[in-house]
């Protein structure tokens, strides 16, 4: 079982920079591929970035790429995102997610989810 509390949230003016953070529980987080996916309002949750364990391979979803960085620090059992040049369309809720198996874009791979943080990119 993992347990994924994030935090970083909040409002932001367009072109502005915030770092999420995700606080995973549990020994065996490095072995977990971790993922970021976000929701708007009356909007499907849509993939953002994916990070493997050991591998450290990174995936993005084109909107973010170039802004957007994701990273771990296993020692620490949490992963970061880094998002620069924010847009009013990034306003979201964001989540971290836990996979067991592969990096995948599909929610549904993931096993674990956490609360979400409130992102608002203004104007």
């Amino acid at each position: 079982q993992v347990q994924l509390v994030e935090s970083g949230g909040g409002l932001v003016q367009a072109g502005g920079s915030l770092r999420l953070s995700c606080a995973a529980s549990g020994r065996t987080f490095s072995s977990y591929v971790m993922g970021w996916f976000r929701q708007a309002p009356e909007k499907e949750r849509e993939f953002v970035a994916a990070i493997g364990g050991r591998t450290t391979g990174t995936y993005y979803a084109d909107s973010v790429k170039g802004r957007f960085t994701i990273s771990r620090d296993n020692a620490k059992n949490t992963v970061y995102l880094q998002m620069n040049s924010l847009k009013p369309e990034d306003t979201a809720v964001y989540y971290c997610a836990a996979a067991q198996r592969y990096l995948s874009t599909n929610p549904n791979d993931y096993d674990y989810w956490g609360q979400g943080t409130q992102v608002t990119v203004s104007s």
